[in-house]
Order: C-alpha cells, then structure tokens, then sequence
C-alpha cells in the first residue's frame, strides 16, 4: 500500500522528497526509458523495497515529477502584482518569463510529451498540467474583454489555447533546437503577435510596430 502524503512523518517526507528529487536528476540526465527504480533508490540512498513505500511504479514516480515540474514553471511564468498595469507590458512580461521557464525545464517537459504518445495515463497527465496554464491565459483575456481592450468575439478559451501553443511551441524551436534570436526580440515578437491576435487596444500595444 502507498503511504499517502497526508500520513506521512517528517521522516517519511524527507525519504519521498529524496526519491522525487532522484527521479528528478535520473530523467533529466538520462531520459525516461533508461531510468531503472534501483538507480534513482541509489540517488536517493534508499532500498529497493523502500521505494515501493511511496510509489508503485516508475511511471507513477515520473507522474509526480512531471507534475511537480509544470507547477513550478506556472509559477515562475506568473506575473505577479509588481509588474505594471498596462496589459501589453503585462503579456510581455508573462511572455518573457514563460521562456525563461521552458529553459530550465524543457527536457522533462519534452520527455512528457514523449511518453504521453505511447501511455494514455500520461496524455491524461498532460493534458491536465497544460490546463492551469490555458485557464490563466483565457481568465487574463476575459478580463481585457470586459475592460472593453481586447475582442470581444474571441472565444477566451480557444484563444489561450491557441496563442499558448504558439509561445510553447516557438520555445521549443528557440531554446530546443537551436534558432536563433536574442531573448529580446523573441519576446517583442511573440508580444506583438498576442497583442494583434487578441485586437489588444492599448497606447503601449502599438510601441516598436
């Protein structure tokens, strides 16, 4: 039986974070596929059999880590109350920390993808991890809709899906396989474009056009 989160001691805590920490590094360096349970309970300094106290699988293992690691992207792209008001510098700023995100993070993302081909649990999982990030997207243009700044025949929804898989996927091209373009001009072009698509009206959206 997996011990939950919920009942776990300090101790418990400690081991399950040193495995999710092992898992971690393991998939990051080695890929999915190549991790075995024995190399991350080596990692993690751990039996074989304590593994099992806390996971039931590498898949399951990998789950939470994928998971753990879109989470930690959503926050780090969040634009938080500091930024300035004005929508376009906002979209600029969200956009600017979403690449920064993806850096740090594509490898794991990518090896998501990769999996979720192949085992419908991990297209479910992806799935459900890119849906924080298409609710802020459509709550953010719902909100500029009300505000009378942006389209108002736009489907929100539809909308943060398809202007996010233009951001994710332009990170990918970038930061994965290499095109080249400085980090300002990539957010200034992924911006004007959002800003256009959304009929953003706002003094600042027409700057560098």
């Amino acid at each position: 039986m997996i011990v939950r989160n919920g009942v776990l001691s300090a101790r418990g805590r400690r081991t399950r974070g040193a495995l999710l920490e092992a898992g971690r590094q393991a998939f990051e360096e080695h890929g999915y596929d190549a991790v075995r349970i024995d190399d991350v309970c080596r990692r993690a300094g751990v039996s074989h059999g304590t593994f099992y106290t806390y996971f039931d699988s590498k898949e399951s293992l990998f789950g939470e880590v994928a998971g753990a690691v879109v989470g930690e992207m959503f926050a780090a792209s969040a634009v938080g109350p500091a930024a300035p008001d004005d929508p376009y510098a906002r979209i600029e700023a969200a956009n600017r920390l979403y690449l920064r995100a993806w850096a740090a993070n594509s490898r794991l993302v990518r090896m998501l993808e990769q999996a979720a081909t192949a085992d419908d649990r991990f297209g479910g999982l992806l799935l459900e991890l890119r849906e924080v990030f298409v609710r802020r997207g459509a709550e953010g243009l719902r909100r500029l809709q009300e505000q009378g700044l942006a389209d108002p025949s736009l489907d929100p929804r539809l909308t943060a899906i398809m202007l996010g898989g233009m951001v994710e996927h332009f990170a990918h091209v970038w930061l994965d396989l290499g095109e080249k373009a400085d980090e300002r001009t990539a957010v200034d072009h992924l911006t004007r474009l959002w800003a256009r698509a959304i009929g953003l009206t706002s003094a600042s959206s027409t700057e560098g056009t």
